[in-house]
C-alpha cells in the first residue's frame, strides 16, 4: 500500500505497522456531510424509492412469495462479486436435483450459505439488536463447509489482511485494513455508530455502516458478503423495510468497478460525497425495479391463479412455485404433502396453462420450470 495515495487526514491515518508495513486506519463516523442540493435530492429519490417498495413488501398476500427467491438473488449477486459462478438455477436445482447443476458444488454451497446467514440474521433481530455479536454469528454460518472456512468463521481476525489484486502481497496492495490492535477500537466506534438513531438519516448511516465496515474489514474472508448483507439487516431493524425485498448486490455487481472505486475514494481523498452519491444511487434504482418487479410478480400469480380455477392442490403449487420456481414430482409431492399421482395432476394442470415446462426432454429424472417466474427474476437491473 502506497501511503501517498492517502491525502485525506480526516478519512484516516496511515500507519506503519511493527511489522513494516503501511496500513490505513479509519476515523470515527460519522463524517462531516456536505449537503448540497444534488445529494438532498438523491437521498430524498433513494428515500421514496424505498418507501413505496416497503409497502408493495406489506401488501403482498404472501409474502414469502417473493422473500424466498428474493433472497436467492441477492444471494447468487453478492457471492457473485466474490467470484462464484453459481446462477439463480444452479441454486434452485440444487434443492431438488443436485445432479443437473453446472455450477461447482463450492460455488453454490457459498451461496446458500449466504441465504442461510440472511435468514438467520432477519430471525436474529426479533430478539437481538444489530451488533458485532450478530455479525459473528452471521459470519460462522456464511463461511461453514466452504472456501475459507480455515479462515476462523464467527471470529475477527488476528492477523493482518489486505485488498489487492491476485497476486499482490502485503505491499503492493491497494489496500491495507487496520492492524488488529487497531481494528478492535475501530469496531467499537462503528457499533457505537451503528446504535445511534439521531444523528442521521437512516439511508446515510446505513451507506456509512457499510463503508466503514468495508474499511475495517474485520474477518480474514467473507468481508464484502457480510457488509451487503448488513445493509438489508440494517434496513429490517430500521423498519424501513417491511420485507427483504431490496438486493443491493445487483447495483453492485453491475457496476463493480464504480463500487470498489467508491469505497476506496473514501479512504483515499475522504470522497464520503461520491459514496453516499453512488449508494443512493443505488438504492432509488434497484428499489424503484424491485417494486416494479413485485407487482409483476404478484399479478402473474393471481393470473395463472385464475387459469387453474379452483382445484386446490394445483392452486397450492402456483404459490410453490412462485416461491421456488424450479419443482419435480419428488419436491411437488414433499411441497404439497400428497401422493405422487396427485402431485404429478397439479404439475401436468400447470403444464397446461403455460406457467410449468419440462426441460429434461427425458421420460425419467423429470425437472419443470416456471419460465415466466424465473424470465422475470433474472432480468438484468
Amino acid at each position: 500500500m502506497d501511503p501517498k495515495d492517502f491525502v485525506a487526514p480526516a478519512a484516516g491515518r496511515v500507519i506503519r505497522a511493527e511489522s513494516g508495513y503501511w496500513a490505513f486506519v479509519p476515523s470515527s463516523l460519522p463524517p462531516a456531510i456536505e449537503w448540497d442540493t444534488e445529494l438532498v435530492l438523491a437521498l430524498s429519490r433513494a428515500d421514496s424509492a424505498l418507501s413505496r417498495l416497503s409497502g408493495v413488501g406489506s401488501q403482498l398476500p404472501n409474502s414469502h412469495l417473493l422473500i424466498d427467491p428474493y433472497a436467492r438473488r441477492e444471494a447468487v449477486l453478492s457471492s457473485r462479486i466474490e467470484g462464484t459462478q453459481a446462477s439463480l438455477s444452479d441454486l434452485l436445482l440444487d434443492e431438488i436435483a443436485p445432479e443437473r447443476v453446472e455450477a461447482s458444488r463450492d460455488d453454490v454451497r457459498e451461496v446458500r450459505n449466504y441465504v442461510a446467514a440472511l435468514e438467520h440474521g432477519i430471525k436474529r433481530l426479533s430478539g437481538l439488536p444489530l451488533s458485532l455479536r450478530l455479525i459473528r454469528e452471521t459470519h460462522e454460518i456464511l463461511m461453514a463447509g466452504v472456501r475459507g472456512e480455515h479462515a476462523t468463521p464467527g471470529e475477527f481476525r488476528r492477523s493482518q489482511n489486505w485488498i489487492g489484486r491476485p497476486g499482490s502481497t502485503i505491499d503492493t496492495a491497494a489496500y491495507v485494513p487496520p492492524p488488529p490492535d487497531e481494528m478492535n477500537d475501530a469496531l467499537s466506534e462503528w457499533e457505537r455508530f451503528l446504535h445511534d438513531r439521531e444523528s442521521l438519516p437512516d439511508l446515510i448511516q446505513c451507506a456509512l455502516v457499510h463503508e466503514q465496515f468495508e474499511a475495517i474489514h474485520p474477518f480474514l474472508d467473507g468481508n464484502g458478503r457480510i457488509g451487503r448483507l448488513l445493509i438489508t439487516l440494517f434496513l429490517i431493524e430500521r423498519q424501513r423495510l417491511s420485507q427483504p425485498l431490496l438486493y443491493l448486490s445487483a447495483y453492485f455487481e453491475a457496476n463493480k468497478s464504480d463500487y470498489y472505486d467508491a469505497l476506496q475514494r473514501v479512504r483515499t481523498h475522504a470522497d464520503w460525497r461520491g459514496w453516499l452519491l453512488f449508494f443512493l444511487a443505488g438504492v432509488a434504482q434497484v428499489a424503484s425495479r424491485a417494486a416494479e418487479q413485485a407487482g409483476e410478480l404478484a399479478a402473474m400469480r393471481e393470473r395463472y391463479r385464475a387459469l387453474v380455477g379452483d382445484k386446490a392442490k394445483p392452486l397450492a403449487l402456483v404459490d410453490e412455485v412462485f416461491r421456488s420456481p424450479i419443482v419435480n414430482a419428488a419436491s411437488a409431492i414433499r411441497r404439497l404433502g400428497v401422493s405422487d399421482p396427485t402431485a404429478r395432476a397439479a404439475i401436468s394442470a400447470l403444464e397446461a396453462v403455460g406457467l410449468l415446462e419440462e426441460y429434461t426432454g427425458r421420460s425419467w429424472g423429470r425437472v419443470w420450470i416456471a419460465r415466466p417466474v424465473m424470465e422475470v427474476l433474472e432480468r438484468p437491473l
